[in-house]
């Protein structure tokens, strides 16, 4: 077993609406930021596993994005999958 450092970024899928995003973009037009024009509220993990391969740490990580880490109805992930050493 080998440590697998995994970096998971969840977004709201682009076609809901992001509230939280839309606070944000106000909230930065009001601060004296007009140029922005669209702001995107997720969320960003970093995880360390203990997996045999790189390919089990990623279905792992996915699992766990299925499973509670992401709302599968609202949500889309991204996985980053690093470590392991020689052979993963």
């Amino acid at each position: 077993m080998a440590p697998f450092r995994i970096e998971v970024r969840v977004m709201p899928r682009a076609a809901l609406l992001d509230p939280q995003g839309q606070a944000v973009e106000h909230a930065l037009h009001a601060l004296g930021f007009p140029e922005v024009r669209q702001a995107r509220v997720g969320k960003h993990l970093v995880l360390e596993v203990e997996a045999p391969t790189r390919e089990d740490a990623a279905a792992r990580a996915r699992a766990m994005c299925d499973r509670l880490l992401a709302n599968p109805v609202t949500e889309d992930y991204l996985l980053a999958v690093d470590g392991g050493g020689k052979g993963a």
